[in-house]
């Protein structure tokens, strides 16, 4: 039986990732300081290959025993934690990936890092392949987030090349589904609680800047594939249906049938105006591709929304 350390398991992905590898016959291990995560999201799970660590991964990581893979999504993960909590950002994007990589090395482990379609910044290549280099501003208020990403990157290639350690990269784009936070800030979660109370949705901008939006899964599958694949570097894992924030929001309002108005205030700092990944590596090297519809994701995520939001 494989086992598996899911660093940042009770967060949204590394939630889903829990149960998912728990059902393909692996033992689990979830670790999470629960600065955004929540026990909530891996309530539900009554395995005896399953156990809960609390533990934040910036400091040494011990943990007796054989281990076969670990899948390192810890971080916060949504513009209102790199504002609040920008120092443990950074340390968990340097620090535990570094530590992760330790004991990868130690454990002969496969590593496969959480990285994101932020590496990319506010990109001028559209849509955006794996060897574009990004336009990233560094001392911004999202470099906390894109920076700590980008050195992720850096040291797990590294540990590749030096080390042999067998590191895979996964470059996630906007992601959507049941157990993101009601008050996680992204534009899904935040249309959502506001047309299911009745308030204004608040659209940054003009509603013009484009996003990418993939069920949450479909990304799990496509982690799976890259896990077992024999790709290295860096892959796209989104959907590139490609949609205007106003486009969601108005979507938003049918889904909900709310009576909620669109208001628009100002944009927020470095605000990447387009994000639609170029999928084409995923679909040569991976046989991936997404297949939930907007429309059928949206319905279970607004389902579980109106559960949090009675509760």
């Amino acid at each position: 039986m494989p086992r598996t350390l899911v660093t940042g398991g009770a967060g949204f992905l590394g939630s889903h990732l829990c149960e998912y590898f728990l059902d393909k016959g692996h033992e689990v291990v979830c670790m999470d300081n629960l600065i955004t995560g929540s026990k909530d999201n891996i309530s539900a799970i009554k395995s005896d290959k399953f156990q809960f660590i609390e533990h934040n991964v910036s400091e040494y990581i011990e943990l007796e025993g054989e281990l076969d893979y670990i899948l390192h999504f810890a971080s916060p993960a949504s513009p209102i934690d790199y504002l609040e909590l920008p120092i443990q950002t950074l340390k968990v994007g340097a620090l535990g990936t570094h530590n992760a990589l330790g004991l990868a090395k130690a454990k002969n482990a496969v590593l496969l890092l959480a990285s994101t379609s932020e590496v990319y910044g506010d990109p001028l290549v559209h849509p955006q392949p794996e060897d574009y280099w990004g336009n990233v501003n560094p001392i911004g208020p999202r470099g906390v987030y894109d920076e700590a990403k980008r050195f992720a990157e850096a040291i797990t290639m590294a540990y590749h090349r030096t080390h042999g350690i067998n590191t895979k990269i996964i470059r996630i784009f906007n992601t959507y589904g049941p157990r993101m936070r009601v008050n996680d800030g992204r534009a899904i979660p935040n249309f959502l609680k506001q047309a299911l109370t009745g308030k204004d949705i608040s659209v940054y901008g003009e509603g013009s800047q484009t996003r990418s939006f993939c069920y949450v899964s479909d990304l799990v599958e496509g982690i799976y594939r890259l896990l077992l694949s024999d790709q290295n570097y860096p892959i796209n894992i989104g959907n590139p249906s490609e949609m205007t924030i106003k486009e969601m929001a108005d979507k938003i309002l049918q889904a909900t049938n709310s009576t909620s108005k669109i208001t628009y205030v100002p944009l927020p700092e470095d605000d990447p105006k387009v994000r639609q990944p170029d999928i084409t590596r995923a679909k040569k090297h991976l046989n991936w591709e997404p297949k939930v519809k907007l429309d059928e994701g949206l319905k279970s995520t607004l389902k579980y929304f109106q559960k949090q939001l009675k509760t």
